[in-house]
């Protein structure tokens, strides 16, 4: 629904006013905003307020406003989302570039997102798209080249074989399509003594077809990990506990990335690198563009 739809006028005395109708569920914080603004000072209110908001400095990155072309009115897959770094109104707003988003996640129950089901309950922004249930490294309900661009944001390092849901998410891109992984800055996080992971150890994962409840890291995780960077985490007993059961919550950073292993792994796959940077406060971003088959 948009706003121009949402007014009305009486048919008698051809007066505008605002007909309150049904609103879709990803729309409910505009709505409430839109309503806010008539009541308060009716149709000058809402003009006043959009004029506002497009005076308002863009807070995207500035990177990133030059790669916008490449998701707008563009139909993707989120891995592991929806996250707040895409939403409008921040660093990388690919929710209101694009037509649709579609998700995916691990589970039906996730210590980011609690309960969810498969179907088309995806919000990503404004948009509803179809959410999956799966594995990141096996997307085989999904047809080959599908979507435009795929977007995964501090979901890659929880991965125990990532060049395996790397090849898969390129399975499911079309040509040219693109692909956009935020990771952590490791300077800036709990990982910040644990060393960059070797593409070498990434390849021999994916030769030996490494599987997600792998706990190869583990001890070098419970050794590294800077606990007092990681509230949530508790104390080092209940930090081991849960990494422990990491194939039921996914917490555990497998490996660690920066932008050199970054361009590595796009290089071994033939994509393009589009854009790497960091920025804060912790981000590792890289798009990258998926070659002509």
């Amino acid at each position: 629904m948009t706003l121009i739809s949402a007014f009305v006028r009486d048919r008698k005395t051809k007066a505008p006013f605002l007909r309150l109708q049904k609103k879709p569920k990803a729309m409910t914080a505009p709505w409430n905003r839109l309503i806010s603004c008539y009541k308060k000072s009716g149709a000058r209110g809402i003009v006043s307020a959009i004029d506002q908001r497009l005076r308002r400095p863009s807070p995207a990155l500035p990177e990133f406003r030059r790669c916008q072309r490449l998701f707008r009115n563009k139909y993707g897959l989120e891995i592991g989302g929806p996250s707040a770094i895409f939403q409008a109104d921040n660093l990388l707003p690919v929710y209101s570039l694009a037509s649709r988003v579609d998700g995916c996640n691990f589970s039906t129950s996730t210590v980011w997102d609690g309960s969810i089901q498969e179907g088309m309950h995806y919000i990503a922004g404004e948009n509803l798209g179809y959410q999956f249930i799966a594995e990141a490294t096996n997307l085989h309900m999904i047809a080959f080249g599908k979507y435009d661009f795929v977007l995964a944001s501090h979901c890659f390092e929880h991965m125990a074989n990532p060049l395996c849901a790397f090849q898969e998410w390129l399975r499911v891109l079309k040509k040219n399509g693109v692909i956009f992984l935020v990771l952590p800055d490791k300077n800036e996080t709990f990982d910040h003594r644990r060393p960059v992971t070797t593409f070498s150890h990434l390849l021999r994962d994916l030769e030996v077809q490494t599987p997600e409840n792998d706990l190869t890291h583990l001890e070098e995780i419970l050794t590294l990990h800077d606990l007092a960077l990681d509230p949530p985490a508790g104390n080092f007993a209940a930090f081991e506990k849960r990494s422990r059961a990491n194939f039921q919550n996914r917490c555990l950073h497998h490996h660690v990335f920066d932008q050199a292993l970054m361009r590595e792994l796009f290089d071994y796959f033939g994509v393009e690198t589009v854009l790497s940077t960091t920025t804060r406060p912790y981000h590792l971003i890289a798009i990258g563009r998926k070659g002509r088959e």
